[in-house]
């Protein structure tokens, strides 16, 4: 099968494109090389362009006629960004989603995977969420995937599509075979961070806000291995049909999953699986809570399960030493 894939140049968006490809499918790609890297394309179906680019998009199905699916993976990810330029999250994420929806219905592509996020979710007691959990984002970017979420929803009611939301935890490692990888040269999210300081490019880490609380004080999470994340979306894209079958067949067309291991880690526990890992400790410090940050949660994986016959497989310590792989080899595929 082709599957048409927006933000395939990415660190989530490649990786998907080297599971379909090993399991037998062929990505294309349309990526804008704003955030992501050209190196990541190389040998792949490549268009760079942006997402409300409707002649681009036209053009694409038009070389392409037999795509089967979409994957929107494209959007502005970073939580303390979003929280000082909104407007940049909202005209990106929301706004461009927008046009991108409608070129896709008018090209007759009806199947949609979406890139979501579990930061829309509330904090719960307990902190495990099932796909009916309250929802409270708490910061643009959390509230730029809820809208895009919400328009998504309304076009598969409305018009002759169906969309999976697939709603991802906290993504780790890199592709086992480091054929790509996290491409940001500069990390904000906890891995990152860490193997920066692993190999010495920033002199600590900072476990940002203790006082949470959680059986610690610090966040709670659900690392998922970006492997296992891109397997499932080879899975939505394989039986998009049966999981709504499974399902029940929803008269709004439309699905929700959680993606993630199901099990809940904090920060203080990520810090010690790094180092155990690395077999030393690493110099760390504490502060205070980053603009946007919640308590966090781990999420209920049952959905995942039933509808697309998913679940994550690899541990958080194989998470931890791919992206330490990475860490060492991404000079040699990235030049800066």
């Amino acid at each position: 099968m082709k599957i048409f894939i927006t933000g395939g140049a990415g660190f989530i968006g490649s990786t998907i494109s080297s599971a379909l490809e090993d399991a037998g499918h062929t990505p294309v790609i349309l990526d804008s090389l704003i955030t992501g890297r050209v190196e990541f394309t190389k040998g792949r179906i490549f268009y760079k362009g942006d997402i409300a680019d409707k002649k681009q998009i036209e053009k694409i199905f038009a070389d392409h006629p037999d795509i089967y699916a979409t994957i929107h993976c494209a959007a502005l990810i970073i939580v303390p960004e979003s929280t000082v330029n909104p407007y940049e999250y909202y005209r990106e994420n929301v706004g461009k989603s927008l046009e991108l929806f409608h070129t896709l219905k008018e090209q007759g592509c009806k199947r949609l995977v979406f890139s979501s996020s579990a930061s829309i979710y509330d904090v719960v007691p307990g902190f495990m969420v099932t796909e009916n959990a309250p929802l409270n984002p708490s910061s643009p970017y959390a509230r730029t995937k809820y809208m895009m979420e919400m328009i998504l929803r309304d076009y598969c009611a409305s018009y002759s599509m169906q969309g999976i939301a697939l709603r991802y935890f906290n993504p780790i490692g890199a592709d086992p075979k480091l054929r790509t990888g996290l491409q940001i040269a500069k990390p904000t999210h906890a891995i990152g961070k860490l193997v920066d300081v692993q190999l010495g490019k920033i002199s600590q880490f900072t476990i940002t806000g203790t006082d949470y609380e959680t059986r610690d004080g610090t966040g709670i999470r659900d690392y998922i291995h970006v492997w296992d994340l891109a397997q499932a979306h080879v899975r939505a894209v394989e039986n998009f049909d049966t999981a709504f079958k499974n399902a029940g067949n929803p008269e709004n067309k439309y699905l929700v999953i959680n993606l993630g291991t199901g099990r809940g880690v904090t920060v203080r526990e990520l810090v010690t699986a790094f180092e155990t890992v690395v077999g030393k400790e690493i110099n760390k410090a504490e502060g205070a809570r980053r603009p946007g940050d919640t308590a966090g949660s781990f999420c209920n994986a049952d959905t995942a399960k039933k509808l697309l016959g998913w679940e994550a497989k690899l541990s958080i310590e194989e998470g931890i030493s791919d992206a330490l792989k990475w860490g060492n080899k991404r000079s040699q595929v990235l030049p800066d």
